[in-house]
This record gives structure tokens, C-alpha cells and sequence, in this order.
């Protein structure tokens, strides 16, 4: 590990071109994007979160108010020692924010470090709602769209819809239980029950078959998959092979992106659902964002919602140095995470919103389902609007989350 780490300190050191020189540590605002560069997030996060950063700059127009505006980026590995000391190195030497860090471990991490440095963390990729919660920090603001805030819309929005029986699949890790435990609580405030759940061992299992009998002997109207990533993509393959939506069953992804449904075709993803923040084919200002970005994005991939809240967050952020001015933004974070609670948002990515006390950023979500092949126009015309959870109930209330430093 003193290899792996020295390594990628070094990596960083070296995306920050010129990074020793006085003047310009002294006139520009520096932004570090700290995300997963090569691993199993890398299309979710990755590389084209510094492209939507550095969209943020150019549509701010930051060169022409006469603002120098620095986008570093690093790769965490998913490691927290080398994400740590990554965001410990960056701020020692004048980095001002540290944007996505889309590893809850390390994100809890740095949003301490940030209080203890005066600095900023713009966290537009965690998912765990600890972050406003008992892990909150004054000096962080947090983007992401939560476990607590996935299970709202969609365990809720197919509630509302009929859904009364729920069957889950249960990665087993504190993140698998914890969405359990979000799921059960939303269902059964609907009047629904979870009639069932498979707790597997992970990282170990990668044949998901016997769950899904288990799960289809009980006849559930849904089933929901408590886990994310590779083992998402295989249930869902899986189940698809079963022939669930012939059974009429609904398999529900708790943590799913557009780039997951890209990845397993229309022919095998369609009927899935999923939460989003954002999709591009949402409205005219998604479309618009989405353009802005053709060409631009690495792979000729499309923006998926996390990169968009990379962009959303940077956006606000330069905003806010730009009410308080540059040098109270750099001298003291605290003044800059509480400018940007005190500005309302409005961007192409979320439309108007609020960042809470707590730094929650408060916005609608979106319940989404993969369409069916014949359904889709083209390459990344992958999701259809099924279900919106308007802004005010999207997210936990400030006075459920034990947030220490919010005012009773």
C-alpha cells in the first residue's frame, strides 16, 4: 500500500500543472475532482466528471469575469488511505474544494478533513445519507442522490402505483443492509410488506439463480435488488433469463444509472427501474446540457446523473465564490459552503433548488424504467419517465437526520 499510495499522490501532484507557482496559487480558484479514474465506477463517475467540471467553468464564464479557475483530478482507487492522503496533499497546497469523492468511505473522510482545514468538499458522488446526517459536516455539501432518497422514489412511486408485496436481494455489507432497511421502511408506510429477503455473500457470489427461485416462489409484485454495480447488472441478466416479466414481476434496481442499462442492452434491462437526479431526454434544459457536452465527453459516452451533479455542484460553488469574492472564499470554506446555502440553485441539470442547513441539496428525483428495443430511437434513448418525487419530498427531512451541528 506505501507503493500504491505514493503513487497516486504523485499522479496527482502531476495533474496540477504549475501547481508550485506563487501567483497563480494566489489568483485562482483550484478544484479537485477525487473520483474512482479506473475501477468499477469509472463510467458512473470517473474521467468525464472533469469534463462536466470544467463545463461548470465554461458556462459560468468564469474567463470572462476574470476568474482563474484550476480542475485538477486523482483517482481515489476506492482506497481510503490513498483518497485521504490525496485530499490531505491537495489541500495543503492550496486547493480550495474537492469535488465528487463517490466512495462513501473516503467521502465521510474528507468532509472531515475539510472542517479541520477550513476547505470545502463538494460531494456530488457518495450515496450514503450518513453524509447529512451523523456524518454531516459545516464545511460540505452534498449533491448526491441518497439511499434514503432512491428508496423514497422508487420503493414509494411503485407503491403508490399497486406494488403491496416486496421480495429483496440483499448484497451483505453495511451499504446492502442499509438499502434494505431504507426499502422495508418505505413500503410498509405505503401499507406494503417485504415478504421476503436473500442475504449473499459479497464480494463471493456471482450466480444469483437460487435467490431469484426463492424470490419468484413467494410472487411478489417486485424485487427489490440491494446492491449496485456488477452484481446489479448479473440479477438482472439473470432474472431476465427466468423470464420474471412474464411472471409479471418488477425488478427494481435501489442504486441504478443509465450507464448500467447501456451496458446490459434494451433486450435484457427492459421493465427495470431505476432512480435518477437527471436524464438527458428529461426536458428542453436536460437536452441543452446534454449538447453543450457532445463531443466532449471521453468514449462519446452521454452524461449520466452523477457526472451531471459533478457539473451542478462546481456551478454553484464558482457562484458563490463570486457573491463572497475570491479571497474570502479561498481564506475561509466555511464562508463559501454558507454563501451557497444562502444562494437559491437553478441549473440545467436539476432546474431551481436550495442546499438545507445540513448541506443537503434539495431537488426532484425521477422514477424511471428501461424501454423496451422497439422503443428506442437510438444509441443512449434508453429510460422513459414513469414516476417525479417533487423536491420537498425527496429527501429526508433535516429533523430525521442527526445531523450534530444543525440547530434543533
Amino acid at each position: 500500500m506505501q507503493i500504491t499510495r505514493r503513487a497516486a499522490l504523485g499522479a496527482a501532484t502531476a495533474a496540477a500543472s504549475g501547481f508550485g507557482t506563487a501567483r497563480a496559487q494566489a489568483q485562482a480558484i483550484r478544484i479537485g475532482v477525487l473520483t474512482d479514474m479506473s475501477g468499477p465506477y469509472r463510467d458512473i463517475s470517473g474521467p468525464n466528471c472533469v469534463v462536466t467540471a470544467r463545463q461548470a467553468v465554461q458556462d459560468f464564464g468564469a474567463a470572462a469575469r476574470g476568474l482563474a479557475v484550476e480542475i485538477l483530478q486523482a483517482d481515489h482507487q476506492n482506497k481510503p488511505d490513498v483518497g485521504v492522503n490525496i485530499a490531505r496533499q491537495w489541500y495543503d497546497q492550496g486547493v480550495d474544494a474537492i469535488l465528487e469523492v463517490n466512495n462513501s468511505a473516503i467521502a465521510l473522510a474528507v468532509t472531515k478533513l475539510a472542517q479541520e482545514k477550513n476547505k470545502v468538499h463538494l460531494n456530488s458522488g457518495g450515496a450514503s445519507s450518513d453524509l447529512t446526517g451523523p456524518g454531516c459536516g459545516p464545511n460540505m455539501v452534498h449533491w448526491t442522490t441518497d439511499a434514503w432518497a432512491n428508496a423514497q422514489s422508487t420503493g414509494g412511486a411503485l407503491s403508490r402505483g399497486g406494488a403491496r408485496r416486496w421480495y429483496c436481494i440483499t448484497a451483505d455489507y453495511a451499504f446492502g443492509h442499509s438499502v434494505q432497511r431504507e426499502v422495508t421502511r418505505v413500503v410498509q408506510a405505503q401499507g406494503g410488506q417485504v415478504v421476503g429477503s436473500s442475504v449473499y455473500p459479497f464480494p463471493q457470489t456471482t450466480d444469483f439463480s437460487s435467490f431469484l427461485v426463492s424470490a419468484a416462489a413467494l410472487r411478489p409484485d417486485v424485487i427489490a435488488l440491494c446492491n449496485a454495480g456488477t452484481d446489479m447488472i448479473n440479477c438482472v441478466k439473470q432474472g431476465q433469463e427466468f423470464g420474471l416479466a412474464g411472471r409479471r414481476i418488477r425488478v427494481a434496481a435501489m442504486i441504478g444509472f443509465l450507464s448500467d442499462v447501456h451496458s446490459m442492452g434494451l433486450p435484457t434491462a427492459q421493465g427495470l427501474t431505476l432512480t435518477e437526479s437527471y436524464y438527458w431526454d428529461l426536458d428542453d434544459r436536460s437536452r441543452g446540457f446534454a449538447e453543450r457536452l457532445r463531443g466532449k465527453m471521453l468514449n462519446n459516452r452521454m452524461v449520466t446523473s452523477v457526472q451531471g451533479q459533478a457539473y451542478s455542484c462546481a456551478l454553484h460553488y464558482l457562484k458563490a465564490v463570486a457573491a463572497i469574492g475570491v479571497a474570502r472564499a479561498k481564506a475561509s470554506g466555511l464562508d463559501a459552503v454558507q454563501a451557497m446555502k444562502r444562494l437559491p440553485t437553478d441549473d440545467d441539470v436539476h432546474g431551481p433548488g436550495l442546499v438545507r442547513e445540513d448541506g443537503r441539496k434539495i431537488h426532484p428525483t425521477y422514477l424511471l424504467e428501461a424501454k423496451a428495443p422497439g422503443e428506442s430511437r437510438g444509441e443512449w434513448d434508453l429510460l422513459k419517465l414513469v414516476a417525479t418525487t417533487p423536491a420537498e419530498q425527496a429527501f429526508r427531512p433535516i429533523a430525521e437526520g442527526g445531523c450534530p451541528f444543525v440547530k434543533g
